[in-house]
């Protein structure tokens, strides 16, 4: 579905050439349903053709969710019979940042500023048309990563290159960069029931 722009900007650009522009998609907010907002994009994406790269942060390398296998499979599907695009899905993070975890801060921070490294490399070389930066929010809030290094770096990408970022607390200089901010609001959730995450739901 494309609906109609409330406003046309004076910018010169023609109609197709502001509808293809590379966005950059923050998804935040207390709510449930960022990741699967951003994973359900990747899916989108794939069916595109487009390169998709998905990089998960502070989860621990041993939590395996199901968007995982299903990108994984649509990988595999890609590279045997051409169908859809490329995706990939690396973790960037050493372990849970809000609960028991394994290593010290420093190990994860260092976790984290070596996955941005690598982000960076695959921006500058245009490897994906889709960057999914799952819960990239926190290493960011929590000063692993240079705030001003992810705009600068976001704002100068060349090429088409959307990037998804998902997670609370996103600081305020990418918001204001952002094309497209969501912010997810909890209305009811069963944990305030006591109901733990089940299969299929949260993971």
């Amino acid at each position: 579905m494309r609906g109609q722009p409330t406003a046309v900007p004076a910018d010169g650009l023609t109609t197709r050439q502001r509808r293809n522009r590379p966005l950059l998609i923050v998804n935040t907010g207390d709510g449930k349903g960022k990741s699967t907002a951003a994973f359900g994009l990747a899916l989108r994406g794939w069916n595109q053709g487009w390169s998709v790269g998905v990089f998960q942060f502070v989860k621990s390398a041993k939590w395996r969710i199901g968007e995982q296998t299903a990108v994984e499979t649509l990988g595999e599907l890609h590279r045997e019979t051409g169908k859809g695009g490329p995706m990939e899905w690396h973790k960037m993070g050493s372990g849970w940042s809000w609960s028991r975890k394994e290593g010290t801060d420093d190990d994860h921070a260092e976790a984290a500023r070596e996955g941005w490294a690598e982000i960076k490399r695959r921006l500058a070389a245009e490897t994906h048309g889709v960057y999914v930066l799952d819960e990239f929010t926190y290493p960011m809030a929590w000063g692993w990563i240079d705030v001003d290094d992810v705009v600068e770096t976001l704002r100068d990408r060349p090429g088409h290159q959307h990037v998804v970022i998902t997670g609370r607390r996103c600081p305020q200089a990418v918001l204001d960069l952002a094309d497209l901010v969501t912010e997810m609001t909890k209305v009811k959730h069963p944990f305030d029931a006591g109901q733990k995450g089940q299969r299929g739901i949260e993971w």
